[in-house]
């Protein structure tokens, strides 16, 4: 007697809770996991399993990988702010009627002694800065520095993973690191280079969240970009568990 092949799930991956969903999926016999990357990243870290590295040519091209290796269920797992992947995952997904999650870590929320300053965007961070101080850390990643790169007034440590690339701010120094960090390591950082302002996108890691408290202890300001909501009537979780859990259901 045949035994039903496995269901196939694809994950939209990049992140911690994209590799940790596909570790707790890796043993279960009735699944067959894909891990999609975007290959953003030169040195990626790979989560187990099989994957696929690169852009599928927009919704159209993800709602045909979706039918060419029938998938069963799709779950978006890509950073928070990466909204124009999660809007190619919807409309694919509706096309081909396969099932959609979005998995998405819980943000940052400001406590006592936090001096936050929200902005919906890169540039309304960068419209910011010249109110609140002139040596400002960067960790909102490589692909938006344009949005500061007109400010001349003040001078940006810039962190990310790789180096960026033009257009970038004139007055600028790079770290190329990625976490998870330390209070201390993160302290040690902003009183080393006499850091006025940390500037940072809400991207909810506790990998990353060091950065806040350490600015908390400095009393420094925070601009905190806000995240791009999840795609209207797409059901959420905010943990590999959870996400686990609907698959269960939604394969029952």
């Amino acid at each position: 007697m045949n035994s039903a092949p496995a269901r196939h799930v694809l994950i939209l991956g990049g992140t911690t809770e994209a590799r940790r969903l596909a570790e707790e999926l890796a043993d279960a016999p009735a699944l067959r996991v894909t891990s999609s990357l975007a290959g953003r990243v030169a040195a990626p870290r790979l989560p187990v399993g099989q994957v696929r590295i690169g852009g599928f040519g927009g919704a159209e091209g993800m709602a045909r990988w979706l039918r060419e290796h029938q998938v069963d269920a799709l779950i978006d797992a890509t950073h928070p702010f990466a909204d124009t992947i999660s809007s190619h995952a919807t409309r694919a997904a509706a096309d081909v009627h396969v099932p959609l999650l979005a998995l998405r870590r819980p943000g940052w929320v400001p406590g006592p002694g936090d001096h936050w300053h929200s902005a919906g965007s890169l540039a309304e961070a960068a419209r910011l800065l010249p109110g609140l101080g002139e040596r400002i850390f960067l960790t909102t990643g490589r692909m938006g520095l344009a949005a500061f790169a007109r400010l001349t007034g003040q001078w940006f440590l810039v962190r990310s993973v790789d180096a960026p690339e033009p257009p970038v701010p004139p007055r600028m120094e790079v770290i190329l690191d990625r976490g998870p960090f330390t209070f201390e390591g993160e302290a040690e950082l902003l009183r080393r280079h006499r850091i006025e302002v940390l500037v940072t996108k809400d991207s909810g890691a506790h990998a990353t969240a060091p950065k806040l408290a350490a600015a908390r202890a400095a009393a420094l300001p925070v601009v905190v970009v806000r995240r791009p909501p999840a795609p209207q009537g797409i059901p959420v979780a905010e943990t590999p568990a959870e996400a686990a859990a609907w698959l269960r259901t939604t394969l029952a």
